[in-house]
């Protein structure tokens, strides 16, 4: 895999009743191209990683984290649910080489999404994931306006004297400040796939679902688990009609004018695949740009070079000479 470097990872599973020698994991590390990632359901137990006790596998893995320098994602939490004693384990593993340490996070999410274990997310942070978020966004019906005003004190100090981009820049800085100290700030929230047949019954059952869920996870007992696998089965159910009808409805519009185009573009919508309109890679010079920076650098030095004085007239540029001489008078 190729994110800003190439990364090697490889998808293990060790059977727990299966015996595993440890010269077998030393010959798959010796395999693996640097540096890489290891991820999968090794069925070792730990307090390294979350665990009450250590159990043979945990002792091999502990091992071979030392013997190959090899480093440890897992925090604490717990990322399989045994359905038999209704107990929360940690066997779900994600180990890295030192060199990709210090960039990448993981977090297992809360959810189990029908199965038994909990998905683990790990996300590289030299990776521009703001297409992934949305912005973080000021609560307007939650400012103090009259903190803001007074906050926001613009006089003609920070003008005067000053050029037109310096006294640009001191009036922004006023306000975001003024803004920060008087306006909350929401956070950034991942943004979600859409989902063609997603509709307002799917949220409610959902909701039940992760309800019945949080319940069983504090009290743990078979009658909570009972209501949980109910209430799972009923959105499961109410999400797989809304699927099909939404499906035929979709086949129902389909004619012999439909282009390919628009055929694959509701194909990967109903996938809940939206297309980014971000801009990745740019071509400039012959030359490909695919950081965020140095795109940003270059097409702003383009928008400069196309607002430059030489491309105006000579008669548009006396004008706006003379007019950026006259004295502004602002309200104090």
């Amino acid at each position: 895999m190729h994110i800003k470097s190439r990364i090697t990872i490889c998808s293990l599973y060790l059977p727990p009743q299966q015996a595993v020698h440890q010269t077998e994991l030393n010959n798959l590390i010796s395999q693996l191209p640097f540096p890489f990632l290891i991820l999968g359901d090794l069925n070792g137990h730990s307090p390294l990683w979350g665990g009450t006790e250590t159990n043979s596998r945990g002792q091999q893995i502990e091992q071979l984290l030392v013997d190959h320098n090899i480093c440890l994602l897992n925090n604490n939490e717990k990322t399989h649910f045994h359905l038999p004693t209704h107990t929360f384990h940690s066997i779900d593993l994600a180990l890295c080489t030192p060199a990709l340490l210090p960039f990448l996070n993981l977090t297992v999410d809360d959810n189990l999404h029908n199965s038994d274990h909990f998905p683990l997310i790990i996300t590289d942070n030299r990776h521009n994931s703001a297409n992934h978020y949305y912005s973080p966004k000021y609560f307007y019906n939650a400012a103090d306006w009259q903190k803001f005003s007074s906050l926001a004190d613009i006089t003609s100090a920070i003008i005067d004297d000053h050029t037109v981009d310096e006294a640009l820049e001191n009036i922004i800085n006023i306000i975001k400040t003024a803004a920060d100290g008087s306006i909350p700030l929401a956070k950034g929230t991942r943004r979600r796939q859409y989902k063609p047949w997603w509709n307002d019954l799917c949220q409610q059952a959902y909701k039940a679902q992760q309800k019945a869920w949080n319940i069983f996870r504090r009290y743990p007992t078979t009658a909570n688990l009972i209501k949980f696998k109910k209430s799972k089965a009923d959105s499961r159910r109410i999400q797989r009609q809304s699927q099909r009808l939404s499906w035929q409805k979709y086949i129902s519009t389909i004619t012999s004018s439909t282009s390919s185009k628009e055929l694959w573009q509701k194909v990967k919508k109903a996938c809940g695949n939206v297309p980014s309109h971000s801009i990745s890679t740019l071509t400039h010079n012959d030359q490909t740009i695919s950081s965020p920076k140095e795109i940003a650098d270059t097409i702003a030095s383009s928008l400069a070079q196309i607002s430059s004085n030489r491309n105006y007239p000579d008669h548009f540029l006396a004008h706006k000479l003379k007019e950026e001489k006259t004295k502004l008078q602002y309200a104090i």
